[in-house]
């Protein structure tokens, strides 16, 4: 026979209107008496039924995720796994559930997340990039539907929730630091044009360059996907100049596990030949050889806000909008040298 609310009510010593506010986390209820029901629903193996409860307070208590239309990108890119760890850590201490997009154009996933809105099948949306032109945005704020951005919106950034780094300051750093290590041929290795990071994160290697007084090369700046075989194609473009550089900003490490591959293959050696700076910082970054100096940007943090203030807006529609910066650290291995 299954375990009841009164049986928990009886086991705790409370009544059931006590035990269905804990479920509900109600803040009228002390922190004693929650720790003492949720004890007794452990003991006895009860677990709510939230289809019924979200039934009676007409949500879902899914969030659902906005993701990039290229599967290769999700699958393969460690960024993705990294951030939906906080995702999946920041809707667990709030008993909400996940659902991602699953199409594979942007116009697949603009109908997916319509139907996901019109039909209520999610309380919120976390979009995990953020486009120049961004139809999907501008459909949220129309509909007033709870949303939160990993990234920067190119637009109406003082009306919409966003998590993000400082990608420009932190380009530029990654910059100065191969400037300060006298290298003056840096080429940037970027991901679509159409994303808000990369366009910030080219602006802020512009700027170092400028600062520096270092003329701008359009051929140094090579844009492909956030993919091992992006990184292949820009650096074997880059190599066929007649100046070819000495150093790379590259703004994703998986990409710059194709930059070393090709590298390799090439027969040139990183840091002896080739400085590399790579962003994303992660498990990639320690293991390659040599390792990778490379940009922290806390992704398990940008995941772990993003869906902590999504349920913040979704609880309380009049959250303000808020915009949080996550730090960023330039993690320094064997990938660079002085020239």
């Amino acid at each position: 026979m299954s375990v009841t609310i009164k049986d928990v009510a009886k086991h705790a010593n409370v009544a059931p209107s006590t035990v269905s506010r804990v479920i509900a986390d109600n803040p009228r209820i002390s922190d004693e008496t929650k720790k003492r029901v949720r004890k007794a629903m452990k003991e006895l193996g009860y677990h709510p039924n939230l289809i019924a409860r979200s039934l009676a307070n007409q949500s879902t208590s899914v969030i659902g995720l906005v993701m990039p239309e290229s599967a290769d990108v999700i699958f393969q890119n460690p960024f993705f796994s990294s951030v939906l760890q906080g995702l999946s850590a920041s809707a667990y201490e709030k008993t909400y559930a996940l659902q991602m997009t699953t199409g594979k154009t942007k116009d697949e996933i603009f109908q997916e997340v319509v139907q996901m809105v019109q039909g209520r099948r999610v309380d919120g949306l976390v979009l995990l990039n953020s486009h120049v032109e961004d139809r999907l945005m501008s459909y949220l704020m129309n509909c007033g539907f709870p949303f939160v951005v990993v990234g920067k919106p190119y637009k109406n950034e003082d009306q919409i929730t966003h998590i993000d780094n400082d990608n420009f300051r932190a380009s530029k750093e990654a910059t100065e630091y191969l400037l300060g290590l006298h290298h003056e041929r840096i080429a940037f290795i970027g991901g679509n044009r159409d994303l808000v990071v990369t366009v910030d994160r080219l602006l802020g290697y512009e700027k170092a360059l400028r600062e520096a007084g270092i003329e701008l090369r359009d051929s140094y700046i090579v844009h492909a996907e956030f993919l091992k075989e992006g990184g292949q194609e820009a650096i074997d473009e880059l190599l066929k100049l007649d100046d070819p550089p000495t150093a790379l900003v590259v703004t994703d490490d998986l990409m710059t596990l194709g930059v070393l591959h090709m590298l390799d293959k090439m027969g040139i050696s990183v840091a002896k030949q080739m400085s590399i700076v790579s962003f994303n910082n992660v498990f990639l970054a320690q293991m390659t050889q040599p390792p990778l100096t490379s940009v922290d940007i806390n992704i398990f943090s940008l995941g772990y806000e993003a869906a902590k203030n999504l349920i913040l807006k979704i609880e309380n529609p009049k959250e303000p909008v808020k915009r949080i910066i996550i730090p960023h650290q330039l993690v320094i291995r064997s990938s660079c040298a002085a020239l």
